[in-house]
């Protein structure tokens, strides 16, 4: 039986992220697994629906999508709601929190009421921190990333029920 799992990726940044935890084999699904061996961009369940899944799959599809927003909607159609499970993964507020727990600059992010990207550049004088060269540079230390992500979790307000990168790694062996 094969497995069949999509990973879709809002920006550059998350895209970077999970192409270094792929590359590490840190992640539940493997590239291999995925459709067509790669993160997408695809923001609309129709357009997913054109690309993906008009392939003729044999299992159910397992779609891990990767984005800032809990509003956004991914609603598929009639024909395909019963073979798609779709997982949000919620990066919110943005996944420039990741370098500003690796800086240990939480409290003062939070005294300076700036959104994560703004502080991380007017505070941690990181220009380019959506950009994805800049943080497959910044964490191309995977114990670095994986302390991040910890951490994030360990200081976010996460809602019940959410799902977060760290939810998305291998159990540490």
């Amino acid at each position: 039986m094969e497995k069949y799992t999509a990973c879709i990726c809002e920006g550059g940044a998350e895209r970077a992220i999970l192409d270094l935890l792929l590359d590490a084999h840190k992640l539940i699904f493997e590239r291999e697994e995925l459709i067509e061996e790669e993160l997408l961009r695809c923001r609309s369940a129709r357009e997913f629906e054109r690309r993906h899944l008009k392939k003729g799959f044999s299992e159910k599809i397992t779609v891990y999508r990767i984005l800032d927003s809990r509003k956004e909607n991914f609603k598929l159609s009639k024909a395909y709601e019963q073979k798609v499970d779709v997982i949000n993964v919620v990066t919110a507020p943005e996944i420039e929190m990741l370098i500003i727990c690796n800086e240990g600059k939480y409290k003062e992010f939070k005294k300076s009421g700036e959104k994560p990207s703004v502080y991380c550049k007017s505070g941690l004088r990181y220009k380019n921190v959506k950009d994805y060269n800049f943080i497959q540079t910044y964490f191309s230390d995977m114990d670095t990333l994986v302390n991040a992500l910890y951490e994030y979790k360990r200081i976010s307000k996460i809602r019940k029920g959410e799902i977060v990168l760290w939810d998305l790694l291998k159990p540490a062996v």
